[in-house]
């Protein structure tokens, strides 16, 4: 028998709202955060929206000049070596600290840690590269390696708050906080760590997101109400976002002691890959399918114990078909479980999307509601015998499975019960 993990704070840097109290309200409405993104307006992009973070202005090539909420303040001696998602990083990290009512001393011991999940700041490397090439090696910030690689999450955030337990950066694109939460869990689960701080993000600027074009994965679709519509038969590509979360997972025994009520139970989790394509899911969802049966496995649970899924989904006319196939493989008839992607709503926060999606599990346990899958005009005839939510719903959960996949056909299932 596993040792009971909870979630006890949550803190969200989202396109639909940068507290918990926004973003249940955006789920339960169906409020959009895709909106047409300032630095997407120009000829060289051919698109134009975004999942936006408000509230911040972080343009400029010189973090002392970034505008952003005054409740964050970083200090100087620490924001030089941020680069965007280190920020959002920093904000939501500060808030679940806040919302679990963690102390200082709760943080900076060997029973504490901390695991990231970040593609790193393609902003942050093409400044440092290219005044590199302009003024010489010697000219470069002694600070740009730390500012910009993949890392950089992890070496920011560790240093900044003291973390003295376990801590690591975990890389697996869009599967990444996945596989950060999933590492995490079995961290505490081995006895190795009483708490873990999880946190994922991503910029959300031209760098970050106009790259994906190249693929074909994006939409170029330039209404933002329409953009973005998982399992809807005209879907055309995802919509990018940014921002960060951040979960704080504690055992049974420090959620007593410090009298904290948790959200959720983080109940266990599976990952499993596809063997197949670099950046193509297998067509008939094989390594998702497997991911989530070992989810099941690990957590005791059957099939008919779900009560919800929150479907990857990013809107990619292949993506979402492999996941339906994976989903109607481990739910089969005559189960009709539920459904939906908040993708809709946020836009796809590539190595974020995980954890982002875990937060919204965890308030939907805690507040009793489903939440739906907007924009779905013409459903998807592959959805077949399950129940696609295209509304939120009030209805309590008592098990959610959260799915997530990436690049090389990574694949991470979560699951999560009420308390």
């Amino acid at each position: 028998m596993h040792p009971k993990i909870f979630v006890t704070g949550i803190g969200f840097i989202t396109s639909i709202g940068n507290d918990r109290i926004t973003v249940t309200d955006s789920l339960r409405k169906l409020t959009s955060g895709i909106e047409k993104h300032p630095e997407l307006q120009v000829e060289s992009s051919p698109v134009k929206v975004a999942g936006t973070v408000k509230e911040f202005d972080l343009e400029s090539t010189d973090p002392e000049d970034w505008t952003y909420p005054v409740a964050y303040q970083v200090p100087r001696t620490l924001i030089r070596s941020f680069s965007p998602h280190v920020l959002y990083a920093w904000c939501a990290v500060r808030q679940a600290i806040e919302d679990a009512g963690l102390s200082e001393e709760d943080l900076s011991n060997p029973d504490s840690g901390l695991y990231t999940a970040s593609g790193g700041s393609m902003r942050s490397i093409h400044k440092h590269f290219q005044k590199m090439d302009d003024l010489g090696v010697m000219a470069c910030n002694p600070l740009a390696i730390i500012a910009s690689i993949a890392g950089t999450l992890s070496f920011n955030l560790v240093a900044a708050l003291g973390v003295r337990g376990s801590s690591a950066g975990l890389v697996s694109a869009c599967a990444s906080s996945g596989h950060a939460l999933g590492t995490a869990l079995d961290e505490i689960r081995l006895g190795r760590q009483k708490r873990m701080l999880v946190v994922g993000a991503e910029d959300c600027n031209f760098e970050s997101i106009v790259p994906f074009t190249g693929m074909r994965a994006l939409s170029l679709d330039r209404d933002p109400t329409r953009a973005s519509r998982p399992f809807d038969k005209t879907r055309n590509g995802f919509v990018g976002t940014g921002g960060s979360v951040c979960l704080v997972l504690e055992t049974e025994e420090e959620a007593n002691r410090r009298g904290v009520t948790p959200y959720a139970e983080f109940l266990g989790w599976g990952q499993a890959s596809d063997g197949h394509n670099v950046a193509i899911s297998h067509p008939e969802g094989r390594g998702l399918e497997d991911a989530m049966r070992k989810a099941l496995c690990d957590t005791g649970t059957e099939p008919s114990q779900i009560d919800y899924v929150n479907a990857h989904a990013p809107s990619t006319p292949i993506g979402d078909a492999s996941e339906l196939c994976a989903i109607k493989k481990v739910f089969p008839e005559p189960q009709s479980i539920s459904f939906s992607s908040t993708k809709a709503l946020t836009g796809h926060g590539l190595s974020l999307s995980s954890i982002m999606e875990a937060g919204f599990c965890s308030l939907a346990l805690r507040d009793g509601f489903l939440p739906g899958s907007a924009n779905v005009d013409e459903p998807d005839d592959a959805i077949g015998h399950l129940d696609l939510l295209r509304e939120t719903i009030d209805r309590q959960a008592e098990r959610i499975l959260s799915n997530s996949s990436g690049f090389g056909g990574a694949n991470v299932s979560l699951v999560f019960g009420r308390t």
